[in-house]
């Protein structure tokens, strides 16, 4: 196997979501790959919320618990960003 050599064409920014349970971290990371998708020249598709707590606990039709962290990617016009949703249940955080 060939090794390719890594060309970073953009500026990188890592975001992480860390808060309480239910203050909406998971949503929040949803609507922010969501609003970038539509951008003029997007490249990617927004991210659900299903795929993003994938592994989760569900709580009811609308809501899963996140259990572990999820690792998104998206990028703007300028910027490549690596996002990390991390779960905010005191039994899932060591």
């Amino acid at each position: 196997m060939a090794k390719e050599k890594f060309s970073r064409s953009k500026p990188h920014v890592n975001v992480g979501t860390i808060g309480h349970i239910d203050h909406g971290k998971t949503t929040l990371t949803a609507a922010i790959s969501a609003v970038l998708s539509k951008a003029k020249g997007a490249k990617f598709k927004a991210i659900s919320y299903k795929d993003i707590a994938k592994g989760g606990i569900d709580r009811d039709a609308t809501k899963t618990v996140t259990i572990a962290a999820a690792h998104v990617e998206y990028e703007s016009q300028n910027r490549h960003y690596a996002h990390v949703d991390c779960p905010g249940h005191a039994d899932y955080i060591k």
